[in-house]
């Protein structure tokens, strides 16, 4: 194993210990439901939710033996093969998931109780506004593209860009249904803050 390996073994465990942990402590400590992926949704959205929830379980499983170097026979072998082996690449793409877990964890911080898996239609929130809030309207996703990008330029195959081009375009239709609710039900306050903070950054 190389340090790119250890690195992405450590940047999973530290991501599911704070998105776990986080889950479970606003479980525990008010009876937040963090979970809403698919609830409320028919059709295509509700498709979307499951399958994206499904992707990166994934992702993580084939992740985790690429870093552990276990051999896996049932993907078809032209998915792992790597585009390139550049280490200036690869430290691009640490820097990148670095860059991107910060701003998971100052989203977590802003978002405080309001923090959803999904759109919470059921009982909204306020509309968060401060913190990363004021730079990016969706810093959670800001964090996913990073990411996924980060981690192809670590192991450059065509699976981790097969799934980076699928988050992206899943999570720009899902930033456009999030909006939609957004806009109903914040009205003008929503409007405004469109208006001051950027969709991505």
């Amino acid at each position: 194993m190389e340090f790119v390996d250890y690195f992405q073994l450590i940047f999973l465990f530290f991501f599911y210990v704070l998105f776990l942990g986080r889950s479970v402590f606003l479980l525990l400590n008010g009876g937040v439901q963090v979970f809403v992926l698919g609830k409320e949704k028919k059709g295509f959205s509700r498709l979307l939710e499951i399958l994206f929830f499904i992707l990166f379980l994934v992702w993580t499983i084939i992740l985790s033996l690429k870093a552990l170097h276990v051999p896996f026979g049932f993907f078809p072998s032209f998915l792992m093969i790597e585009f390139f082996n550049n280490r200036i690449l690869e430290m691009t793409g640490i820097i990148l998931d670095i860059a991107g877990i910060f701003i998971f964890i100052a989203a977590l911080l802003s978002f405080g109780k309001s923090w959803r898996v999904g759109i919470d239609k059921k009982k909204p929130d306020k509309l968060i506004t401060h913190g990363i809030f004021s730079i990016t309207r969706n810093p959670i996703f800001l964090f996913m593209d990073l990411y996924f990008l980060g981690t192809w330029f670590i192991y450059s195959n065509l699976f981790f860009l097969l799934c980076s081009l699928i988050v992206f375009i899943g999570i720009h239709y899902q930033i456009g249904k999030e909006e939609e609710f957004l806009y109903s039900h914040y009205g003008k306050e929503y409007e405004k803050y469109t208006a001051e903070v950027r969709r991505y950054i």
